[in-house]
């Protein structure tokens, strides 16, 4: 599995790193890749995919991620979108709106995880149920 993020902040890193963990546990094989930074990876080596993103400038993706799809060239089928946003900038209608847009690009099979700001607290449960959710249908396909 990848698990393929940008952050500014920090707080979509921290995410990342709970749902890296999460698998590393379940007995995964767990790469992570920080888009922008790190150099380019073969996307067509992984069974799966975790894409992790903030939401910049009233509801935009930034530009790492959108470079990261382009590089891709393909869309995986196999791909589940995780994001951090924060309401104080542009309400409930822009929250985390990268992630939905995400989503609705790939076709994913699992609805985007959305973390307000920092994934502290009673958010980190968030983190595990979604990740169990995506996982039980991984569990079906045989890879």
């Amino acid at each position: 599995m990848l698990i393929a993020y940008h952050t500014y902040s920090g707080n979509t890193e921290e995410v990342a790193d709970h749902i890296a963990k999460q698998l590393y546990d379940k007995g995964f094989k767990v790469d992570t890749h920080l888009m922008g930074i790190d150099p380019p990876v073969d996307v067509s080596h992984y069974d799966f995919i975790f894409i992790g993103t903030f939401t910049w400038d009233r509801g935009s993706t930034p530009e790492e991620v959108k470079d990261f799809i382009w590089e891709i060239g393909y869309k995986p089928e196999n791909v589940a979108v995780f994001g951090t946003g924060d309401t104080q900038f542009g309400g409930d209608e822009l929250f985390c709106k990268a992630v939905d847009k995400l989503v609705q690009f790939y076709n994913s099979k699992w609805p985007g995880l959305k973390i307000e700001q920092s994934p502290r607290g009673y958010q980190k449960k968030r983190i595990y149920d979604w990740v169990e959710g995506v996982l039980e249908h991984v569990r079906s396909y045989a890879f």
